[in-house]
């Protein structure tokens, strides 16, 4: 779905910080959004914190830089990180060639998966979301 030129895939849920999480079986796959991206600029660093780490929803596990801006990343749902993406190490900009893809960030293995429920999900819910921070964000 493409909403104001941010890609928006159906199929994602997504954490109120613009980042998207993908369920895999019984895993999630964790990446930013195009929207985020697009805000961000050019990303020129993402901590990759240590697989095992604890994760508790709503709590900053990690952060991601670009060259005007630093953010923080939330947990989406309670879990443990099993997994980072070690390319963004080298190539951070990843996440701005292919957000959706190639430039994904963190597998999680959550604790429950139906906090998965409580995310943004489908084309009514994301588009009312994205609309009103796009109204938020909006230069002037």
């Amino acid at each position: 779905m493409e909403i104001q030129g941010y890609t928006m895939p159906d199929d994602l849920y997504y954490e109120e910080n613009h980042y998207w999480i993908r369920v895999e079986g019984d895993i999630l796959v964790m990446g930013m959004d195009d929207f985020a991206q697009q805000m961000a600029g050019e990303i020129v660093f993402v901590q990759l914190p240590f697989e095992g780490k604890k994760l508790k929803k709503g709590k900053k596990f990690a952060q991601v830089e670009s060259g005007k801006w630093l953010g923080k990343i939330f947990a989406p749902v309670n879990g443990e990180l099993i997994e980072s993406n070690e390319e963004l190490e080298a190539s951070a900009t990843l996440i701005n060639q292919d957000c959706y893809g190639d430039g994904w960030m963190y597998k999680i293995q959550p604790t429950d998966m139906a906090e998965v429920d409580a995310l943004i999900h489908g084309p009514e819910a994301v588009e009312k979301w994205l609309l009103a921070d796009i109204e938020k964000y909006k230069k002037d």
